[in-house]
């Protein structure tokens, strides 16, 4: 909440500004003195190492130091959340976390030097700066000076305690985007259902209490870990980048492409930099750990996306009703009766699948319906909504694909129409097109498949057959009727 929110970050803003300001004023005399002393060090160093060597110290310094950039992970995870217009939002975000974060560091390192700040066992150095500044400042008696060095670090550890919660902010829409590719169960694609961000949230903080008992609060190695994994998600979306903007439609879109091309490459090299040297530097301190443990849960999203994968090749068997339909035929003039029995029909795509569906209701329910209505809810998710054109050529898609439905079901003698809808999430788009259409249609009932598996495991249980069982939940909550119909799939 931002009640909570504002007063941490205002005491976080006040004492870092007091520290900063005050260090400089106060010691503002000194800074000839630091200026050259930095300088004398820095040739001294260039004559002992050599120029090349100091170089590379200056760089695995700012690699191990890195770290501080993963608030853009919190800001690019959680770009879904952001007010409208979000792009602009997000950009106008980025320059104050960037001018924010090099006003405070560069002044905090200006500091150390002009105040003379030295590690102290046990200690943090902005402990050491607060204390050496105002750590004797008292008023009347009150130890203001002790009251500010604590304000200090509480507002600093308190921001960093928020900055933990941004995960579970965002973590579950990430999953939510791997479950919309099929490399996690779909049933986490689903984020207006309370469960999915429940079942993720927990998911998280599991995995986070295991890592910290595995650590035993190492801040060193946890921080390591936390890194490396997010260079290697900072260096594939860079990498992503480049191939956009190699693609020969997007140069012909974009004439000016190579200012970004060059932008991407640039940081594409540092990200990779930085998370090799992570790596290199702390393999042995933590890094190992992350390396496993990504791996394998690269791992196991990859095994998961090939059962997706065996799956839908064994229902692409259904595709074979489709070759012995009628390729030609007349189109009856059949007019829908809204008064009368519908079948609503959720379906996605044009495929065996769909029409294995409408046989079954017509098998099970023979001549009660007198209207099929074929209803189907497109999901945009990050990767697909680029613009208005992606949005109207994702919907031409759905209506090319419901109208050849609707056609099949003309040309058996069924009065037929079709619904859609796009959205970011099924559940709810299903929910909401499915109240405007019990409206219209007053006599409706609903289906949609779930699959059942000739040999059915554990894991199939778990990565199947739940995003109907979510819609017809919400549909008999509010009222509706919804039959859930057995799609057969064989080994």
């Amino acid at each position: 909440s931002i009640k909570f929110l504002l007063p941490v970050f205002l005491t976080f803003l006040v004492t870092h500004a007091v520290l900063i300001s005050g260090s400089i004023g106060l010691h503002v005399g000194r800074m000839d003195d630091v200026a050259r002393s930095v300088s004398t060090g820095l040739h001294a160093d260039v004559s002992t190492m050599g120029a090349m060597a100091l170089a590379l110290l200056f760089l695995r310094a700012y690699s191990l130091g890195a770290g501080t950039y993963t608030g853009i992970e919190a800001v690019s995870n959680g770009l879904s959340i952001m007010r409208e217009p979000r792009v602009a939002t997000g950009k106008r975000t980025m320059v104050y976390m960037s001018t924010s974060l090099a006003l405070t560091a560069g002044g905090i390192i200006l500091a150390y030097l002009l105040v003379g700040v030295h590690h102290v066992e046990g200690k943090t150095m902005n402990w050491t700066l607060a204390q050496m500044l105002a750590g004797n400042l008292k008023l009347f008696g009150l130890p203001l000076g002790n009251w500010f060095v604590v304000a200090t670090l509480a507002s600093e550890a308190l921001l960093l305690f928020v900055a933990a919660q941004a995960g579970f902010i965002a973590g579950p829409r990430v999953m939510a985007n791997l479950a919309h590719d099929s490399y996690l169960p779909h049933r986490l694609s689903a984020l207006s259902d309370r469960l999915t961000m429940q079942n993720g949230v927990l998911l998280m903080g599991g995995a986070g209490l295991f890592m910290l008992f595995y650590t035993q609060g190492s801040v060193d190695a946890l921080v390591v870990m936390y890194a490396i994994n997010v260079f290697v998600t900072f260096a594939l979306s860079q990498a992503g980048m480049m191939k956009y903007w190699l693609r020969s439609d997007t140069q012909r879109k974009y004439p000016e492409w190579r200012r970004p091309m060059a932008i991407a490459v640039l940081c594409f090299i540092l990200c990779s930099f930085i998370l090799v040297i992570n790596v290199y530097e702390k393999f042995f301190e933590g890094a190992w750990v992350t390396v496993v443990v990504t791996g394998a849960l690269i791992a196991l999203c990859l095994v998961i996306k090939r059962h997706y994968k065996g799956t839908f090749a064994r229902l692409s068997r259904l595709d074979s009703i489709i070759d012995a339909l009628p390729s030609a035929g007349p189109l009856r003039d059949l007019h829908l009766e809204k008064k009368k029995p519908t079948a609503v029909l959720l379906v996605s795509g044009f495929s065996g699948l769909g029409i294995h569906s409408l046989l079954t209701i017509i098998k099970l329910f023979p001549r009660y319906f007198h209207n099929v209505v074929f209803m189907s809810v497109a999901v945009v998710d990050s990767a697909t909504f680029q613009g208005v054109e992606e949005v109207d050529r994702v919907r031409e898609e759905t209506e090319v694909a419901l109208n050849k439905y609707v056609d099949l079901a003309r040309r058996m003698g069924i009065p037929a129409d079709f619904k859609t809808s796009i959205g970011t999430e099924a559940v709810a788009e299903c929910e909401r097109l499915a109240t405007d259409i019990a409206r219209e249609y007053e006599r409706s009932i609903f289906f949609a498949g779930k699959l059942i598996f000739e040999r059915e495991r554990w894991w199939d249980r778990v990565l199947h057959n739940e995003t109907a069982y979510s819609i017809q939940r919400r549909l008999q909550f509010a009222g509706l009727a919804m039959v859930v119909l057995p799609v057969r799939v064989l080994e």
